[in-house]
């Protein structure tokens, strides 16, 4: 791992994106809480959560830190169709939570994949990606969309 410890601890917040795209009908299914498996979109918040919790044990040589804050959005988008996923990861520490937000992503859209395959097995998660990162000593960064 990165030598951290000559860094100032300060507030760092990172937020990622990521979405499941889907068939009209599943995401229906989704956003009724009548899929088989049971509330696709509480358990995929779940999910995220306990994914931004485990990322130094899943990412080699990521630090562990210990987050004060983890948000995990979910909106059904007709235009997909689908359900955006947004993450916000905070932390006051020597090290970013960027790779705690981009896992978050990742499980819960794996999570909604995994709820809903039995009734759609075609769905595709696109667009996992860090949309913002502040603190540090890189400042702030925001992605131009």
């Amino acid at each position: 791992m990165v030598d951290v410890s000559d860094k100032a601890a300060t507030d760092r917040v990172a937020v990622a994106q990521g979405h499941v795209v889907m068939e009209r009908d599943t995401l229906t299914l989704c956003m009724s809480g009548n899929a088989k498996k049971g509330d696709v979109l509480g358990a995929a918040r779940i999910a995220g959560v306990m994914a931004a919790k485990k990322t130094s044990e899943l990412i080699p040589l990521c630090h562990p830190i210990a987050l004060t804050k983890v948000t995990v959005d979910l909106e059904a988008d007709e235009s997909l169709p689908g359900v955006r996923v947004t993450v916000t990861a905070k932390t006051t520490g020597q090290t970013g939570v960027e790779m705690e937000a981009l896992t978050a992503v990742s499980v819960a859209c794996l999570t909604i994949y995994d709820m809903l395959k039995a009734a759609d097995r075609g769905m595709r998660i696109e667009g996992v990606t860090l949309t913002e990162k502040r603190g540090g000593k890189s400042g702030d960064w925001r992605r131009r969309k």
